[in-house]
């Protein structure tokens, strides 16, 4: 446990020297609520939004970047990089099992994703005037299963890419990807039906995020007759177990 702990502390470090990864991890979905939220259209209530402002709409969507850019792009890279400099391989002779390394990569990951999603979240109340998640406790779980789900098909990526290079570029393809099809980048409403159904089983699950920050976006972000919040929990949780099944068995130290 001890030797755990070290590394979280030696991760975290790390974490927080990178100023790329934590701009556009940690404080880019905040930064991006706050522009957006600083165009008067999009804090004005409209009949077809049912009072809604676009703002409080799309509150959720500027959450997901950072919870899929830090597990699609951060942690694969930082995982190649070990493998690609030895140092995974070499831990493999010591006492010190490489596992702890990943758990603690993993750690301080999720660590800076629920800063990230804390912080845009008191922003957008006490700037905006965006109200916090109706649902807390539906919202905390969709929230967790999103990410473990976006984080197991990251770790496909990182069980196998041989450099840092190369994790980079997959990752940029998996954020535009997960984030296209999930409807971060498009308004559900305005993209064909078997695109907005595909949504549904892309991680992290923006819809079932939207619908527990706020019952009437959820309704209106939904499009066609949309699945149901606890089946769409249960699809995450089921894409986050088989890939993470699927990273653990392709996983290699060097």
């Amino acid at each position: 446990m001890r030797a755990l702990m070290n590394m979280i502390k030696v991760e975290a470090k790390l974490f927080l020297r990178d100023p790329a990864t934590v701009g556009f991890g940690v404080l880019f979905p905040t930064g991006l609520l706050l522009g957006l939220g600083a165009i008067p259209s999009l804090r004005e209530s409209s009949p077809e939004t049912g009072g809604l402002r676009s703002i409080d709409v799309w509150a959720p969507t500027a959450l997901v970047f950072g919870m899929v850019m830090i597990a699609v792009q951060h942690v694969p890279s930082v995982i190649a990089t070990y493998r690609e400099r030895g140092i995974l391989r070499r831990m493999s002779t010591t006492p010190v099992h490489p596992g702890n390394v990943l758990l603690a990569q993993m750690i301080v990951a999720f660590a800076s994703v629920l800063v990230s999603a804390a912080l845009m979240i008191f922003v957008a109340w006490a700037v905006l005037d965006i109200a916090p998640p109706e649902r807390p406790v539906a919202f905390a779980v969709a929230f967790l299963v999103g990410y473990a789900a976006v984080l197991g098909v990251s770790m496909i990526s990182a069980a196998v890419v041989p450099t840092s290079g190369a994790a980079t570029q997959i990752g940029t393809l998996l954020f535009v990807a997960l984030m296209f099809f999930g409807g971060a980048f498009l308004p559900r409403l305005l993209m064909p039906e078997v695109l907005q159904r595909v949504g549904e089983f892309v991680p992290p699950g923006l819809q079932a995020l939207t619908e527990a920050w706020s019952a009437e976006a959820g309704e209106l972000t939904a499009g066609a007759e949309g699945q149901p919040f606890w089946l769409q929990i249960a699809i995450m949780a089921g894409i986050a177990v088989t890939t993470s099944a699927i990273a653990a068995r392709l996983f290699r130290w060097e």
